[in-house]
């Protein structure tokens, strides 16, 4: 997939465009950018970085890092993307002054979003205000019970089964393997520390089965309460696995949540306890 970040990087031709942030590509965006797939034109995506409430000064934890998001748009078969710069001055723009300055030049025939996209000050434009452009403005409907704050809900609350759910594909934790305590390998399950992207929602606390690398993974989330730590860690334990992955990126899919984090009344007990979490993850199943 092509991805652009300015108006003119693109070729001007016929193209159908899915407009969004798409922040973590769940199935509710999946419908759109299908409906955008089966318009004809040239399918093209036109999405936002920062996201617009990040640049607005509201809140939000994002399910997948800008990267990742684009990764996803590809796999889903989108040609072209432009990630626009969400500045005020993006902000500031008037819907048709939008239309004619980025929709326009791009050759755009189609335009699909969600019943619910606006865009423009004050979020005044909609795809009815497309339509009257000229633009061939189809709104596709939302998927009942679908929605990004849905799956950050889930998410918090450690329920990454019901999160995969929404997404269509496993809950992720992506970021790059740094040095730890080397605690894990002292108790004979030597783990991975992962330093997760900034600004993107980490989930809830607990120890989970998944995959990591194309390996099975045990993964802790948490404090590491059995040694009285306070400061978030997440660890994940390869199976089968022998190597150094200090300094690489890692991408940890979350399968399963197996228990919450504990103390321990001994060290002997914490291991047997790891050995069960062990086989629980080699019997645990990828969510679809």
């Amino acid at each position: 997939m092509k991805v652009v970040r300015q108006v003119d990087e693109l070729e001007r031709k016929p193209r159908a465009v899915a407009l969004g942030t798409f922040d973590g590509v769940h199935l509710g965006h999946r419908r759109v950018l299908e409906a955008a797939l089966a318009a004809g034109p040239t399918p093209t995506v036109v999405t936002f970085d920062p996201h617009p409430r990040l640049a607005l000064g509201y809140g939000v934890e994002l399910l997948v890092p800008v990267e990742r998001r684009l990764e996803l748009l590809g796999e889903a078969g989108i040609e072209e993307t432009l990630v626009l710069d969400f500045d005020l001055a993006l902000a500031q723009l008037e819907p048709d002054a939008f239309a004619e300055q980025v929709l326009r030049p791009l050759g755009t025939e189609v335009v699909v979003a969600g019943t619910n996209f606006r865009f423009g000050r004050a979020r005044a434009g909609d795809l009815e205000l497309l339509g009257r452009l000229g633009f061939d403005a189809r709104p596709v409907p939302l998927a009942e019970g679908i929605s990004s704050t849905r799956i950050r809900e889930l998410l918090r609350a450690g329920e990454v089964d019901r999160a995969a759910k929404l997404l269509g594909r496993p809950a992720e934790v992506l970021g790059t393997v740094v040095a730890g305590d080397a605690r894990g390998g002292t108790l004979g399950f030597p783990t991975a520390n992962l330093r997760p992207e900034p600004g993107v929602l980490v989930p809830g606390y607990g120890i989970y089965a998944g995959a990591a690398d194309g390996h099975l993974a045990a993964i802790s989330i948490g404090t590491n309460p059995h040694y009285g730590g306070d400061e978030r860690r997440i660890e994940a334990f390869l199976l089968d696995f022998d190597g150094d992955l200090y300094g690489e990126r890692l991408t940890l899919e979350l399968w399963q949540h197996l228990r919450e984090e504990r103390a321990f009344e001994s060290e002997a007990e914490l291991v047997d306890q790891i050995a069960r979490d062990v086989e629980a993850t080699r019997a645990a199943v990828r969510p679809q």
